[in-house]
């Protein structure tokens, strides 16, 4: 059985107090900076990646459970059950427009996605654009005013038609779930991209992947690189 490992303990202290330690101290802590100085600025260009990814990460982690609770409803033919899918709809759809226009690292172009991953995403852009962002005439929506004249008044009628994927189009999960693997890909190409750089190793903190996650049918939405998730 192996032996649990020990916790390290950090001892953090500013800058000012370096000169009241023994000469000696003081030599090898300013050493030690002068060195930690010259690692980073020698793989600045890649930290800033890096951090560019990270920032991806929570749209990400929201993306996934926002697909995830598309997929978990169930259907009521109710008004409020119907606002409630189109709450989702739209939050998923601006996650996801957030996420692929997140800037340099972050983005995901197009070109990025498996061809056959495309035609979702085009979808999913229009949906965004049209309906959701701007309403100029997405075809999942329609209304059409109709007036009659009796007895000498004008009477309104609205005819409203709203089309929608009961728990958001089957087409999302594998687009998200690739998506998921994308970034930890990226991950993991600066980091070993910084170990080349440097000659020293680099890990990022990770953990267990949520319950909602890992339970069920939603297990799939793991990333390709076997699921775990980054501690945020």
């Amino acid at each position: 059985m192996e032996e649990p490992e020990e916790t390290q303990e950090y001892v953090v202290f500013p800058e000012e107090a370096i000169k009241y330690l023994p000469e000696e101290w003081q030599q090898h802590l300013y050493a030690l900076k002068e060195e930690g100085q010259g690692v980073l600025e020698a793989a600045d260009d890649n930290l800033r990646i890096l951090n560019r990814i990270v920032h991806a990460f929570p749209t990400m982690a929201s993306l996934r459970y926002i697909q995830h609770r598309l997929a978990s409803t169930r259907f009521e033919a109710t008004m409020e059950w119907a606002l409630e899918n189109d709450m989702l709809t739209l939050a998923f759809v601006t996650t996801y427009a957030r996420l692929i226009d997140g800037g340099i690292g972050s983005g995901v172009s197009r070109s990025a996605l498996p061809v056959e991953l495309r035609p979702v995403h085009d979808k999913i852009i229009e949906l965004r654009n049209k309906r959701y962002a701007h309403n100029v005439g997405h075809d999942s929506i329609t209304g059409n005013l109709e007036i009659g004249f009796e007895g000498g008044k004008f009477d309104i009628s609205v005819n409203f038609n709203m089309g929608f994927h009961v728990g958001g189009a089957l087409e999302w999960k594998p687009l998200v779930v690739f998506l998921d693997g994308l970034m930890f890909r990226r991950l993991h190409v600066q980091l070993e991209k910084l170990k080349e750089k440097t000659g020293r190793e680099w890990t990022f903190p990770s953990g267990p992947p949520p319950k909602w996650v890992s339970s069920g049918s939603d297990s799939s939405t793991l990333g390709e690189d076997g699921g775990v998730e980054p501690a945020l």
